[in-house]
């Protein structure tokens, strides 16, 4: 018994050496993964930001106004007079 009792102490020691070395690992690498995630996070702030930006840069370049100054200026486009104007019906 007490051969049997002396080989059982030891093994389970290590079992528990080992199980606490396991816990310290993940929680080693639960930190480190919500780290990277807040890092992430930021990121992802930060690009919806921008996104918002380009968004607003895209309508003022795209407003009639703009859109019609260059017609004038770039093309030489005028805008039709109204008298100029046939209407074709079927």
């Amino acid at each position: 018994m007490n051969v049997r009792l002396s080989f059982v102490v030891p093994l389970l020691l290590a079992l528990v050496v080992l199980s606490a070395l396991a816990v310290v690992y993940s929680k080693h690498q639960s930190r480190k993964l919500f780290v990277e995630l807040n890092s992430l996070q930021k990121t992802r702030d930060a690009m919806e930001v921008e996104w918002g930006q380009l968004q607003l840069e895209q309508s003022t370049w795209a407003t009639s106004g703009r859109i019609e100054k260059l017609a004038r200026q770039r093309l030489g486009m005028t805008q039709m007079e109204y008298e100029k104007i046939i209407i074709v019906k079927p």
